[in-house]
């Protein structure tokens, strides 16, 4: 199973962008620094999603960085990814286990709802996401779970928290300071120079948490 590493987790938002877009602005995340990759795509296209991902893995496994694969367990057990993220509607982590096996990751969005961290990490999720910590543009209607919810999960679970919502360079240190292993990023990465983003949310993160930088 691979390492979950302190950081920045990547969260693709690509669905109308072309395969060629997605890789290069991927690889400059990677270049960046980020500990994980997460595939989102919430299209219809099956085939072209499958081969996006396995692009995707290909790129991450060049850079010794595990790909998550959102919501899909058939997929990431096809392609051979790191792991699969669940949320509420995307059944439980057991059934999960059964169809991507011992090795895979698979996280859990808990929202606001600490109980539901609980059942997760009984039935072997290996980390645990929680937001919307701050208000999202990407999901604006998100349920809120503030920062002292998480010192709350960080203290409270052995499994890596990670932060989800809104977190920027303004607030990524509180996020970091509140014990978060992960912080979840999406609109504060792909705009402008995606590999300068990432190395200044990564070192903000990792000064905060009392790490050297890498």
């Amino acid at each position: 199973m691979p390492d979950i590493r302190p950081g920045i987790y990547v969260l693709t938002d690509h669905d109308r962008e072309n395969d060629q877009q997605l890789l290069a602005d991927v690889a400059a995340a990677l270049r960046g620094g980020a500990s994980l990759v997460q595939f989102r795509d919430k299209t219809r296209d099956g085939q072209g999603r499958e081969r996006r991902a396995s692009m995707l893995l290909q790129l991450c496994r060049e850079a010794d960085t595990p790909l998550i694969i959102n919501d899909d367990p058939v997929l990431c057990a096809r392609i051979g990814a790191d792991g699969l993220h669940l949320g509420r509607d995307d059944g439980d982590v057991a059934a999960a286990r059964d169809v991507v096996g011992p090795d895979a990751l698979i996280g859990l969005s808990c929202y606001n709802e600490l109980d539901r961290a609980e059942s997760a990490v009984n039935a072997g999720a290996d980390y645990l996401a929680f937001g919307s910590v701050f208000p999202s543009d990407t999901k604006p209607d998100a349920v809120q779970a503030p920062l002292p919810l998480l010192e709350m999960a960080a203290r409270r679970f052995s499994p890596p928290v990670c932060a989800i919502g809104g977190i920027n360079r303004a607030n990524i240190d509180r996020v970091a300071a509140s014990g978060a292993h992960l912080a979840a990023v999406i609109g504060s990465v792909w705009a402008g120079d995606i590999e300068a983003n990432v190395t200044a949310l990564k070192s903000a993160f990792e000064k905060a948490r009392g790490q050297p930088e890498s």
